[in-house]
């Protein structure tokens, strides 16, 4: 797998957990949510700002299951989230997610939208 799928990343100053699910196949995502998990967990409550790109990720039931536990996970450290590429039946996906979770994240056209939201709503 490939580890940057997890990474901080800066935008305006603000540290970012830009979590790149891109042109994944289900298995990767899976990885990947494992991967995020800790460094998710390393910060303080109410302080993780998360960008997720779903851009051409390949979904099933398994990471359907996986992306509501993550969220409902994360729910404590995250102050705001942001989420790209969520179209056609992601977007039922995404939607069950926020209603498991009771999360409520933004999606957005592109990555520069989504980092600019994030940095000036944080």
């Amino acid at each position: 797998m490939k580890t940057e799928r997890a990474t901080f990343i800066k935008h305006k100053e603000k540290e970012i957990l830009f979590l790149d699910f891109s042109n994944t196949q289900p298995h990767e995502v899976l990885e990947a949510i494992e991967v995020a998990k800790p460094l998710i967990r390393s910060r303080p409550a109410g302080s993780v700002l998360t960008l997720t790109d779903v851009t051409n990720a390949r979904f099933s039931e398994a990471v359907s299951d996986g992306l509501k536990e993550f969220t409902a996970h994360n729910k404590p450290y995250v102050k705001a989230g942001a989420v790209v590429g969520v179209t056609g039946l992601k977007r039922i996906i995404f939607t069950a997610v926020m209603t498991f979770s009771r999360r409520n994240l933004e999606t957005f056209d592109d990555i520069e939208q989504a980092k600019h939201w994030l940095a000036n709503n944080s």
